[in-house]
């Protein structure tokens, strides 16, 4: 009890997103004394693919912060970006305790540590990548033998792809993340949340 009450206040006045990771090994320790809430905020279809036991599901799009505020919480995504988007919206609504798993499941994984798993899913980097080079394509063939207005679609795709990456926010990402395929969950997560 009191190593998680450390850990707790520890952790509560982090200012910044590096003061807030924690490695996966460090977790699984934390994990086995009690006391920290995992809270996952990718998309139901990565969730049912896999996830750490114990996790709950509540995706970016979903945020509900009067249901995180006054807990430890550690925010896991696939690779760790999206955890600090949702850790930001999150401190910004008044809830303190937040950690971010450092290099999300991906890490969680390569540590060897147990994961649940489901069925095989897209992850929504690869999505957004396919998404766009297909954009990207159609702007430039309907380019070159329609009309040259077209090009203006591949124009804004890389567009968009620059002030994703210079933002770190990314448009085509939170619309492919509603999408319908991405929404599906595994049969140990049925509906937006999951305490499993």
């Amino acid at each position: 009890m009191t190593v998680w009450l450390f850990s707790y206040e520890k952790h509560c006045g982090a200012t910044t997103t590096e003061d807030m990771r924690i490695e996966a090994k460090a977790l699984k320790s934390e994990l086995e004394q009690g006391g920290v809430h995992l809270l996952d905020v990718r998309t139901p279809a990565e969730y049912g693919e896999m996830h750490i036991d114990g996790s709950e599901l509540m995706p970016l799009d979903r945020l509900r912060p009067e249901e995180v505020k006054g807990r430890n919480c550690v925010v896991i995504c696939r690779s760790g970006k999206r955890a600090e988007q949702a850790a930001e919206k999150l401190r910004a609504a008044g809830c303190e305790c937040l950690r971010i798993l450092d290099g999300g499941v991906l890490a969680w994984e390569s540590a060897g540590l147990p994961l649940n798993r489901g069925k095989k899913v897209l992850s929504l980097e690869r999505q957004v990548r396919i998404a766009a080079g297909l954009l990207v394509l159609t702007g430039v063939v309907l380019g070159t033998w329609v009309n040259p207005g077209f090009y203006g679609l591949a124009g804004f795709i890389g567009a968009g792809l620059v002030f994703a990456g210079l933002t770190d926010w990314c448009g085509m990402a939170m619309l492919l993340a509603k999408m319908p395929w991405n929404q599906r969950s595994g049969p140990c997560c049925q509906g937006t949340s999951c305490s499993r």
